[in-house]
């Protein structure tokens, strides 16, 4: 195969035994080559007859070099080269095959070649060396040098010999033409008789050839030049001046064609005018359809009419094809063409030269439609989406082209995708930045809407929450950020949506699908192009999983990075658009664009400041949202996320490719990570901010509690419920239409931190509550308020004072007091159950422990607060009692005393008051502070008669008789308690009692009863509120 590829190369003279365009070199001939172009359509066949590759091949009748091998060069010089040689140094008898067996390709590349050949002009003594002798030594090429110098030895003698044989020959033939061409030259003149005409070999070179002498003028006769020879001569010189002879025939050639056209040109010029024009209109005539054809397809291409466009090119073929067989056929036969056809021919191919140069640029017109169309596939309706690139397709396979219609679709919305993909993200972060730093800038909310947005999700106001669950420009941000990442995950109008369409198709191509219902374009040239190579499909199956990856890293990058820094995009001049540059990837990304954000160019907001708040951290946090607006968008976003990356493990190269599945997984985790993380931080701050719940407000279904356990509880439940959607994303993962699981449980780590939090949250309610009961609050001015919201607490106190029935009046300490006792019953009773087993049910965790420690810090703030309140209230009975008994009036001045003393009355009128206040404000405390209050009173009676060290008969029926008042008047308080603090009392005063006076007392207890019923029922109305009240159905059945 080597030596007839080099035997191709020898023959055509050319480097490359398959080339792929004509050689430049070859363009330029000999002068002896230049034929005289053929101007007639006559000479067709003949110059047809000529084999195509004729000035290629070597004549034998052509003036050629003799020597094998030899070429010219493009300026005009021979390099005489043989095909191949021997080594000058006598190694081998072939040069070519030495190198051949070193790997140079020296048969394919000429040039190279001729660096190895003696012959060659070109040849490098240094490289023949280094490539043909690498490896001699020093002994091979000494000898090779010895045989070098006997071969130039030899060919010198043989030249010496030939030269020295045919000495005279050389000389008689060069005095020969020098003489003849000296002759020729000078005809027009002639020498002197007095200058002998020199003899020498380089006479004709050293002619003066009629040119001045300096200094001496033009030649004459007197000064011995030559003479002037007659005016015929001149005409037949070889000269230049007589056009190298032929100026005698020339004018007179010229007067008798001249003449020739005056008398002979009308009457031949008319009649041929008259039999071309009987010519041209036949053959307007015969081939019409030739004519019109052109304007048919110009015609189609302006109307869009591709259907018609395909049947006119598909006619104009035809015609093209007729005329070439009509060549070809007469090409074959040897026979030359007829006028008809010659005037067919020449009609078919303008029309065919014009069609083509149409369809040429209809064709450049479709490419640059088929690359562009995916920008306006975004304005047409989704059928129009489906069929403007498969008919555009359609066109160029029917047409026939030699790229891949469909190759090129599919790279070009690739293209298209992923600069969509960057231009859409990249922007929207922008934006978003902007309004964060806008909000970070602002004016923090104020507690009084805080305090609103948190009621948010109470009774009726939850129909409208999303509105109402934080301030607007919060919900601006967020909805920027829905709308930004709707616009690249939403599997409806999305970017992602786009993604997978582009692989629907693309797979589908893959498949052979598509292609059905394509064209095989004409002769079925276009069937190539419906099937996609290995390679290809390759590439698309790592171009779809590229874009995807890109969203990915996108989306996670939002997430998990803090704000960013760098806001000059948005301000930044759009790119001059390209060609091949779809109009909307340069335009905003948001499918509706949001008018309530303006940006101005001039007035950059700042960068964020710093004040160590968590969502600092968070780009995805807006600045001072709360954890209510937080869980409602996080969880929208989670759940688009997730149902965009079950969506996405459903295609094909996705499912099976090398750890994409896995990628997904880490965007899901990591984002919910990192949402969990800023919302638990969210919900901290609230906590600390429950108190502001509290707006000393009756709840309307009880009377004893107020609005902020309702509040409290719907607050938590929400975020709660949030949390599971966050956490579990139930959406996405029960409309997954993948089998690849992407949503992975949530790690015990971020259940623990939400496990956490959620115990943390309810501990700074408690606390926040303690603190709403315990602080003295200022119509003035709201001590709950920092100095940046002074004016907050004074708009929910004037709001509770404002003489509504519901409200209650805050700057009461001890209303605030009952009131926050029964809230602390209500949440251990009720609203923590709910939430504990909320919070269970949600998470599938146990709060065993928890909630053990959460109700003993209930009941400790409970008993903290119960004493709080009863505290100021025992040490005045305290006092009261300690008072009365130790006073110097006690002691009764008669034997028998008939009245209780007035400190009785005057600690029963304070547990009086005390009974009203709890009775009107915390019903069911009543008891259980009026019998603690008992509890204590008994304790202080028992302290006080233990400090008197003897009691007469008199003062220990005092005693008595005011025990025994307080005891029977407070029965239906009576704990356990204060009965053994009671009878602690009597032994108390037995011990203070002598022998004597304790039988007399027994004898004094019927009188003593008598009298104390007497006491009794003269202070029944007085005390009545400690009596037990009977129930409905008591006082119905009570006779009469």
């Amino acid at each position: 195969m080597a030596d007839y590829d080099r035997i191709v190369l020898s023959h055509y003279n050319i480097s490359n035994p398959y080339p792929t365009e004509w050689p430049a070199d070859k363009d330029e001939s000999d002068a002896s080559e230049n034929e005289k172009p053929a101007d007639s359509a006559l000479n067709i066949a003949n110059r047809r007859s000529k084999s195509r590759y004729s000035v290629l091949e070597r004549n034998g009748n052509e003036r050629r070099s003799l020597v094998p091998g030899s070429e010219k060069t493009r300026d005009g010089i021979e390099n005489l080269v043989q095909n191949d040689e021997a080594d000058p140094l006598g190694a081998t008898d072939s040069v070519v095959r030495a190198l051949r067996q070193k790997g140079l390709p020296v048969e394919e590349d000429q040039r190279l070649r001729n660096r190895f050949l003696l012959s060659s002009t070109t040849f490098t003594p240094g490289l023949y060396l280094s490539q043909v002798h690498a490896n001699d030594s020093t002994q091979s090429l000494l000898q090779g040098l010895e045989y070098l110098s006997r071969s130039i030895d030899q060919k010198s003698a043989s030249l010496k010999i030939l030269v020295e044989s045919n000495f005279e020959r050389f000389v008689r033939a060069k005095t020969t033409i020098d003489n003849v061409y000296t002759q020729m030259r000078h005809e027009s003149v002639e020498p002197e008789a007095d200058k002998p005409r020199p003899h020498s070999r380089h006479a004709s070179r050293n002619s003066t050839h009629f040119r001045n002498i300096s200094g001496q003028g033009p030649p004459t006769p007197s000064k011995g030049s030559f003479k002037a020879l007659p005016s015929d001569k001149k005409k037949h010189a070889l000269t230049k001046e007589s056009e190298f002879g032929v100026q005698g025939i020339k004018a007179p050639l010229i007067e008798v064609a001249v003449k020739a056209e005056e008398i002979w040109g009308p009457a031949l010029g008319g009649r041929d005018r008259e039999e071309n024009l009987k010519m041209v209109l036949h053959s307007i005539e015969k081939y019409q359809g030739v004519f019109v054809t052109s304007v048919a397809v110009s015609d189609s291409i302006r109307r869009k009419d591709y259907v018609k466009l395909v049947e006119e090119y598909s006619r104009a073929r035809r015609y093209a094809d007729d005329a070439r067989q009509i060549a070809d056929t007469a090409i074959q036969n040897g026979t030359q063409l007829i006028e008809p056809q010659v005037h067919q021919i020449v009609m078919t191919g303008r029309m065919w030269l014009d069609v083509e140069e149409q369809i040429d640029d209809f064709k450049r017109e479709i490419w640059r439609m088929l690359t562009s169309v995916q920008a306006n596939q975004t304005m047409s309706t989704d059928r129009n989406r489906q069929e403007d690139h498969v008919a555009l397709i359609s066109v160029l396979l029917e047409l026939g082209v030699e790229d891949n219609p469909i190759w090129v679709w599919l790279l070009s919305r690739y293209d298209y995708l992923k600069n969509k993909i960057n231009s859409t993200f990249d922007r929207s972060r922008v934006e978003i930045e902007v309004l964060r730093r806008r909000l970070a800038n602002a004016e923090k909310p104020s507690l009084y809407a805080i305090a609103s947005h948190l009621k948010s999700t109470t009774g009726s106001r939850s129909e409208n929450k999303a509105s109402s669950l934080d301030t607007a420009p919060i919900l601006e941000l967020w909805d920027l950020i829905y709308s930004s990442l709707n616009n690249l995950l939403s599997i409806r109008g999305g970017v992602l949506a786009e993604v997978i369409d582009f692989w629907d198709k693309a797979q589908s191509f893959i498949d052979g699908k598509a292609q059905r219902t394509l064209p095989i374009g004409i002769d079925g040239g276009s069937r190539k192009h419906h099937r996609l190579s290995m390679d290809g499909v390759k590439d698309l199956q790592n171009g779809a999983v590229e874009l995807v990856d890109l969203m990915r890293e996108h989306v996670f990058s939002f997430f998990a990075d803090p704000p960013i820094d760098d806001i000059s995009m948005l301000y930044s001049p759009l790119p001059t658009a390209t060609p091949n540059t779809p109009v909307t990837a340069m335009l905003s990304p948001l499918s509706h664009p949001v008018p309530r954000i303006n940006f101005d160019p001039l007035s950059l907001p700042p960068p964020s400041p710093k004040f160590g708040e968590p969502w600092e951290d968070f780009a995805l946090w807006p600045p001072y949202a709360n954890s209510l607006s937080g869980v409602h968008y996080l969880g929208k976003f989670l759940s688009m996320l997730g149902t965009a990356a079950t969506e996405i493990a459903a295609m094909r190269p996705i499912a099976e490719g090398n750890g994409s599945i896995e990628r997904l997984k880490l965007l899901v985790s990591g984002a919910r990570e990192r949402s969990t993380r800023a919302l638990c931080a969210a919900w901290n701050g609230d906590a600390e901010l429950c108190k502001v719940l509290e707006d000393w407000t009756r709840a309307s279904g009880t009377r004893d509690l107020t609005r902020m356990p309702t509040h409290f509880a719907s607050f938590e439940a929400a975020v709660l419920s949030g949390l599971q959607k966050i956490l579990y994303v139930p959406e996405a993962a029960g409309s997954k239409s993948s089998s690849m699981d992407v949503i992975t449980p949530p790690p015990t780590k971020l259940l623990q931190m939400v496990r956490s939090q959620f115990v943390t949250s309810l501990y700074k309610t408690l606390s926040g509550m303690v603190e709403n009961a315990e602080k003295p609050v200022n119509v003035d001015q709201d001590e709950w308020s920092t100095e940046r919201d002074s004016s907050a607490g004074s708009k929910v106190v004037k709001r509770t004072i404002d003489g509504r029935k519901d409200a209650i009046d805050a700057t009461n300490r001890n209303l605030r007091m009952l009131l926050t006792l029964t809230n602390l019953k209500a949440l251990r009773k009720d609203i923590v159950p709910q939430l504990v087993n909320q919070f269970e049910t949600d998470f599938s965790v146990k709060l065993t422990d928890e909630s053990k420690t959460i109700y003993d810090v209930l009941g400790k703030i409970d008993t903290r607060l119960f004493k709080s309140y009863t505290h100021a209230t025992a040490e005045k009975l305290s006092s009261i009692i300690h008072t009365g008994i130790s006073s110097h009036s006690w002691p009764p001045n008669t034997s028998r005393p008939t009245e209780v003393r007035p400190y009785v009355y005057e600690a029963l009128l304070l547990l009086v008051f005390v009974h009203t206040e709890v009775s009107t404000t915390a019903a069911p405390l009543t008891s259980q502070v009026i019998s603690y209050l008992l509890e204590q009173m008994s304790l202080a009676l028992l302290e006080a008669f233990r400090s008197r060290s003897q009691y007469t008969l008199p003062a220990l029926m005092q005693a008595t008789l005011d025990v025994e008042f307080i005891a029977q008047t407070m029965s239906h308080y009576t704990t356990d308690k204060a009965s053994e603090t009671q009878s602690q009392i009597y032994l108390e005063l037995d011990r203070g009692t002598d022998n004597e006076a304790r039988p007399h007392l027994q004898n004094e207890l019927p009188e003593m009863r008598a009298i104390l019923k007497k006491l009794r029922d003269g202070t029944r109305s007085e005390f009545a509120c400690f009596k037990k009240q009977r129930s409905a159905k008591e006082r119905s059945e009570r006779p009469q």
